[in-house]
């Protein structure tokens, strides 16, 4: 039985202020004991969350890393060892932002994902496709082809400590959110993909869904059969919304 996983991803969102009075808030949410809970900073609030949260049953984990596992000139980055060094647990490899925004390709974010199981953090792997992508039909050739640049190049084994997060990218910050239905295709479609190489790593695998996931629609989300929980974005920073989306999980 795979154990849920609700995540928050806080993007590029926080103060020194706002950023401890949130961490406050979820102190004194009740998160159900059978639910994995992680939340993502920002770098620069990184060591701080750590510290704070360092009681409670919340993992931390970082929002990018490097390709590079260890020390070296990349001037501005920063190493999946030095997140270790931090505290941090996992790291989000591939989100859409990077990929659209910054650019970032399939062959460097299979770097990042070694690099950063290399050095002992789990990489939770995003993948997704665009709404010009989904309305060609190519979702599914997308999502495919995103999971296979891992599966070819580090092999089906690098998944059994990772995360798969399905982001559709036209459902991010839209309010726009993929249905139950439409979400649990795509998740059954990457299992049946991972099975295909070994079926007992795909069974194990989280895959959660991102998307414009809210208390609202959590419970519904969450009740398909392959999906495992939530990549939260903007409602994660907001405590009683986030506690309650992570209680939808736990039921």
């Amino acid at each position: 039985m795979r154990r849920p996983m609700v995540a928050g991803n806080w993007k590029m969102h926080g103060t020194c202020d706002s950023v401890a009075d949130l961490v406050e808030d979820l102190a004194n949410q009740v998160f159900p004991s059978g639910v994995d809970v992680a939340v993502f900073p920002t770098s620069l609030h990184l060591g701080f969350v750590v510290e704070c949260l360092e009681d409670l049953p919340v993992s931390v984990g970082a929002q990018n890393c490097a390709h590079e596992a260890g020390p070296g000139a990349l001037t501005g980055e920063i190493s999946p060892a030095q997140l270790v060094d931090a505290g941090c647990k996992l790291v989000l490899v591939g989100h859409s932002e990077r990929r659209q925004i910054m650019g970032e390709s399939n062959e460097l974010l299979v770097r990042k994902f070694a690099a950063a199981q290399a050095s002992g953090l789990t990489p939770v792997l995003c993948i997704g496709e665009t709404l010009e992508q989904r309305d060609a039909g190519k979702t599914l050739e997308v999502v495919g082809q995103q999971l296979d640049s891992v599966i070819e190049e580090l092999g089906i084994g690098a998944f059994v400590n990772a995360v798969i997060a399905y982001e559709p990218v036209w459902a991010i910050g839209t309010g726009l959110t993929a249905s139950p239905q439409q979400a649990q295709e795509v998740h059954a479609a990457i299992r049946a993909q991972l099975a295909k190489e070994n079926s007992e790593v795909a069974q194990g695998v989280r895959l959660l869904y991102g998307g414009s996931v809210k208390a609202a629609n959590a419970a519904e989300l969450f009740g398909m059969p392959d999906i495992d929980g939530g990549l939260i974005g903007g409602a994660s920073l907001n405590a009683d919304e986030f506690g309650a989306i992570v209680r939808a999980a736990g039921n």
